[in-house]
């Protein structure tokens, strides 16, 4: 059967829901491939005041996708940091955690309920999507306690997952990535960047790889995986010498914050599915024309999928899984009067930022200071580069 099917499965899972704050739709559809490996987490009342919303995008199975739609909201509802109020620092810790959780016995073993098939000689685990519902967030207590049994030393899947999740609470986006899905926002029609995919050809991603022991040929992680940044694949992450963030590969996210204000109509949350059709304002311009006739925002999600579907499996663009999440904002804040958004970098350093043309490139934190503002999507669809550019001080250097 190969890695894509003689006729696309067209079929879409869809969803819509609001609460006082806002509205959303999402949609997701399999298409050409032969198997789903996305999940997504829409979640409109994580608290009483928060919202979440994640997409996750999962390669060389579908289980740790599925994991992190179950699991990764509800590690950032339990850290301290979201208790006083510091959402960049909880969800930044929740990425980190789904990796450790996905070892030993009690990681198997819930990956063994999330999945439907174990390949019991490679530990690879596969089974079907997983998407959970806005009630789903599990208020239980789980102190996720180690398990003695047969698979104790299970290192983690060799498969793994991108994450991209957006935290709305009261006026505060908090927007957390690793890997190629994307967000963007839509302010008073232009599309803004809100994440950079992390390619193994960027020279900050390239230069950890390096240091860690690995390699970068032909855009790919030792010639195998063409991210820099990702959930599981544990065989990428065993050097014992270095802590999770400084692995050949690491799940650990950038993450960017930025004050909402009237302007703001609506954000996306989309695997690289959309984003290799459309660029970010291209797919706002898409979205605002469709929602002139259409209110229910599902079937304009299912309309974006629709437009990306290629008519045939012969080309790789509009072949791959799709998943998109709209989440359209009510008019409760005030109108823009400032630039003054903030980042929050991979590396623990608050930032601030400021609108700049949409031409210039993102800097790391760590490399050079800048300053900056929400800068214009590209509108090729080879558009890559973070458009949120930051000023902060630099990283600590290692000793």
């Amino acid at each position: 059967m190969g890695i894509y099917l003689s006729t696309p499965k067209t079929d879409k899972f869809s969803e819509d829901g609001e609460n006082s704050r806002l509205s959303y739709g999402l949609s997701s559809m399999q298409g050409w491939r032969a198997t789903m490996e996305d999940a997504h987490a829409a979640i409109p009342d994580l608290d009483t005041s928060t919202s979440f919303f994640g997409v996750y995008d999962g390669h060389g199975g579908k289980v740790v996708a599925k994991f992190c739609a179950k699991y990764l909201h509800q590690q950032v509802l339990k850290h301290e940091a979201y208790l006083v109020g510091d959402i960049g620092t909880s969800v930044q810790k929740a990425f980190f955690r789904m990796d450790e959780m996905m070892r030993g016995q009690r990681g198997w073993r819930e990956l063994a309920v999330l999945g439907d098939k174990i390949n019991k000689f490679s530990g690879m685990i596969e089974g079907l999507i997983w998407s959970p519902r806005s009630g789903d967030k599990s208020d239980q207590v789980d102190d996720w306690a180690f398990e003695e049994g047969p698979h104790s030393d299970f290192s983690g899947p060799t498969s793994g997952s991108t994450a991209c999740v957006a935290i709305i609470r009261g006026n505060q986006l908090v927007v957390a990535n690793a890997g190629d899905s994307r967000c963007i926002i839509s302010r008073n029609g232009q599309a803004y960047n809100l994440s950079r995919d992390h390619k193994p050809d960027l020279e900050a991603e390239r230069d950890r790889i390096s240091k860690a022991g690995g390699f970068v040929i032909a855009g790919r992680v030792n010639g195998s995986l063409n991210l820099a940044r990702a959930i599981g694949d544990m065989e990428f992450k065993q050097n014992k010498f270095l802590p999770a963030e400084k692995q050949i590969l690491t799940a650990n996210p950038d993450i960017n914050i930025v004050e909402l204000c009237d302007d703001d109509e609506f954000i996306v949350l989309a695997c690289d599915g959309i984003w290799d059709c459309l660029s970010g304002q291209q797919l706002v311009d898409f979205i605002r024309e469709q929602m002139k006739s259409e209110t229910k925002l599902s079937v304009v999600c299912e309309k974006v999928l629709d437009r990306c579907l290629a008519p045939s499996a012969a080309g790789g663009e509009g072949c791959d899984n799709m998943t998109m999440i709209l989440v359209q904002f009510k008019k409760l804040v005030p109108a823009c009067t400032s630039t003054d958004d903030k980042s929050f970098s991979s590396e623990n350093v608050q930032t601030e930022s400021k609108p700049m043309p949409a031409d210039e490139k993102f800097v790391f934190a760590e490399e050079v200071q800048t300053e900056s503002e929400l800068t214009p999507a590209g509108t090729s669809v080879d558009e890559k580069s973070m458009s949120l550019q930051t000023k902060s001080k630099p990283a600590e250097t290692e000793s």
